[in-house]
């Protein structure tokens, strides 16, 4: 059977392994735990991320591998990790996260979940494989470490607002004048948005499942701080003079939240940039990061593509807007050779 098995991204790296049935109906699932499953029906999810990344397109009767991982997407879907067996699963993720769907978007309702029935764990020496850490050293936060970086926070007002591309091409800007690296802190394996930032010029592009993670809703905030302390690590062996963090989704969103509203994680940061996909998420989102210690030193997203909103922001705020041209361009690095005042220090 191994032979026939389309495996996710997020089982990259994963050792040799045997398929037990026998455990999968007494084995409580944990995020990152590798299991095989039948292909049932297709809905969302037509296709899978392969091992380098490309789409492996699946039918019924076909056998994936993947992980169990929680999902929260407030433009696709929220899902989460079983707690028991259950007769069927969904694809949350097409990076391979897999569990239950518990709310979708109605534009996704007509189609509905991709479903599977579970052949058994992926086991070594008698015990469920877990992507978690595999191949990588967890290391612990350090507030008080020295960063060899400037880190630059890109957050979002929600889904879909534009954190990435801001982050992508303001790795084009900076990428002209010193080495900038990026890693994506939060959200659901997907490897599509790391070779966009790659090809704008970061010297090292990374995210939550390099350390096998197939996504972050539900992590402690201890879990968090440490996959930030271990990004960096990685990140420090290329000896970027910035480093742009994304955290996914929105400001409201509780890891986010968590994060942003936690000092000695703020302590590590130097500027911030926010993006919006309209003009009113933009103001909002300034106002709130204000309020919090963080003003933003510039805002982007979806919304500066209309000229017209871009300039109903500019005329409420005190900070550049940039739009791809802005964020690209060389001089932008200027923006970020000190360390605003207004971070809450």
């Amino acid at each position: 059977m191994q032979d026939r098995i389309k495996t996710a991204i997020i089982c990259k790296g994963m050792p040799d392994f045997e398929i037990d049935s026998n455990i999968m109906y007494n084995h409580k699932p944990k995020a990152g735990d590798v299991a095989v499953f039948e292909v049932l029906e297709l809905g969302k999810h037509s296709s899978i991320q392969g091992l380098n990344g490309n789409n492996r397109y699946i039918f019924p009767g076909d056998i994936i591998m993947a992980a169990f991982g929680s999902r929260y997407a407030t433009g696709q879907l929220e899902g989460l990790i079983p707690k028991e067996y259950c007769e069927e699963y969904h694809i949350l993720g097409k990076g391979g996260a897999i569990g239950v769907i518990t709310s979708m978007h109605v534009k996704l309702a007509s189609k509905g979940p991709t479903t599977l029935r579970m052949i058994g764990y992926a086991t070594q020496d008698g015990k469920v494989i877990n992507m978690r850490y595999l191949s990588h050293k967890r290391s612990r936060f350090n507030a008080k470490k020295k960063r060899k970086s400037k880190v630059i926070l890109s957050l979002g007002a929600s889904m879909d607002s534009g954190k990435t591309t801001t982050a992508a091409y303001l790795c084009r800007g900076i990428s002209q004048s010193t080495k900038v690296a990026y890693f994506k802190l939060t959200g659901t394996v997907y490897a599509k948005d790391r070779s966009l930032v790659r090809d704008c010029g970061a010297c090292f592009v990374s995210d939550f499942s390099t350390l096998g993670y197939p996504s972050t809703y539900l992590c402690s905030r201890a879990e968090l701080l440490d996959l930030y302390e271990s990004l960096t690590n990685l990140t420090n062996h290329y000896n970027p003079e910035y480093t742009i963090v994304e955290i996914a989704d929105g400001l409201l969103q509780r890891e986010t939240s968590m994060l942003l509203q936690f000092q000695p994680f703020l302590d590590t940061v130097d500027s911030v940039v926010f993006s919006g996909g309209d003009s009113m998420s933009a103001l909002l989102g300034y106002n709130m990061l204000t309020e919090w210690g963080l003003k933003p030193i510039a805002i982007g997203g979806l919304f500066t593509a209309s000229p017209l909103l871009a300039r109903e922001v500019e005329e409420v705020v005190d900070i550049p807007i940039l739009n791809l041209d802005g964020l690209s361009d060389p001089n932008v690095i200027d923006l970020f050779k000190e360390r605003p005042e207004l971070v809450n220090v």
